[in-house]
């Protein structure tokens, strides 16, 4: 994979799909995506909260910005069938913590999110960027359903998994741990694959100076402002964090049009990523591979890294991130 694509992809990346779980974080990343990018659709993923709410969610979200584009609601379920991972404790049970957006009059697109983003990505082929914040189910689902979607695709960019610290288990990451065996297949897949860890997201935050200017914004403004005042009350009282991360967000960044965002907010390398799959207290770690070796030739050949199959994310401009997200968000009325 070649680290060169950082900016080379950015400058003409615009058409987007967000496939999220709102989430505080997932809001701010479809906020970004619409101001961005052209945003075609949103799938809405189980993972923060149940698939039937974070739908909901992203409809509410929708209306209250006054963007009008598709939403398809995801898989409910892992592909193995099991629970979903709750994200509660961060974003409340209703996914949103901190605001109560009305009850949304759109009506969900009638497709299942794997065949939207099928059909989504047959239309606009070889320009369509998706961006994962949340289970990879659906996309997983839609490799599976069309594998021409390899080539559909331009890029995906992922936020999920960790080389670090995690945030459902110590070293992993919700939106993996949600189905590994899909976030498996996905890393595996052969697309262009932007990958950002919870390691290095979680030091990107809105704080106390951020939170007073959307505050004083228009009222999709003061809403975020709401939802990421209780996201940093959260953080700060379980991880010591004073700050709103805004993880996902991140991802859209990764991959916008230069002419708004200044290019080399963050730093790819291509490296191995792996997918932990087996049960046990390992499940839904990422394996990153950020040992630096420069002549794999001269190490035995079980100790030699196996061939990229993501650009991963190693370097963040973090005031450069926060100023585009918090411009993002003051854009909206």
């Amino acid at each position: 994979m070649d680290a060169s694509w950082n900016q080379d992809h950015g400058r003409t990346m615009t058409k987007l799909v967000v496939m999220g779980d709102p989430g505080v974080d997932d809001a701010v990343a479809i906020l970004c995506a619409a101001h961005f990018g052209t945003l075609l659709g949103i799938v809405a993923t189980h993972g923060n909260a149940p698939a039937e709410v974070t739908a909901r969610n992203a409809l509410a979200l929708c209306e209250r910005a006054g963007l009008e584009v598709p939403v398809a609601r995801g898989c409910p379920r892992s592909l193995m069938g099991e629970g979903t991972v709750s994200g509660a404790a961060f974003h409340g049970s209703a996914g949103l913590a901190g605001v109560a957006l009305p009850e949304p009059k759109q009506a969900l697109d009638p497709r299942c999110g794997a065949q939207f983003l099928i059909e989504t990505a047959s239309a606009h082929r070889g320009e369509l960027v998706v961006v994962v914040t949340g289970a990879h189910t659906d996309l997983a689902l839609a490799l599976r359903l069309e594998p021409r979607l390899v080539s559909w695709l331009r890029a995906v960019a992922v936020m999920g998994g960790t080389a670090g610290p995690g945030n459902a288990r110590p070293m992993a990451c919700l939106n993996v741990l949600a189905d590994p065996e899909a976030a498996a297949i996905v890393a595996t897949s052969g697309l262009p694959l932007f990958w950002l860890g919870y390691e290095l997201t979680r030091t990107v935050v809105l704080g106390e100076a951020e939170l007073v200017r959307l505050e004083e914004g228009g009222k999709v403004a003061r809403t975020m402002a709401a939802a990421l005042r209780a996201y940093r009350e959260r953080y700060r009282r379980v991880y010591g964090i004073d700050g709103a991360p805004i993880h996902d967000a991140l991802a859209v960044l990764a991959l916008a049009l230069a002419e708004r965002v200044p290019p080399g907010i963050l730093r790819f390398v291509p490296t191995a990523l792996e997918v932990v799959c087996a049960h046990g207290p390992a499940r839904g770690m990422t394996i990153v591979d950020l040992r630096g070796i420069v002549d794999a030739a001269a190490l035995p050949e079980d100790r030699r890294p196996r061939p990229p199959n993501v650009a991963y994310a190693v370097a963040v401009d973090r005031e450069a991130a926060v100023e585009a997200v918090v411009a993002a968000i003051l854009s909206y009325d």
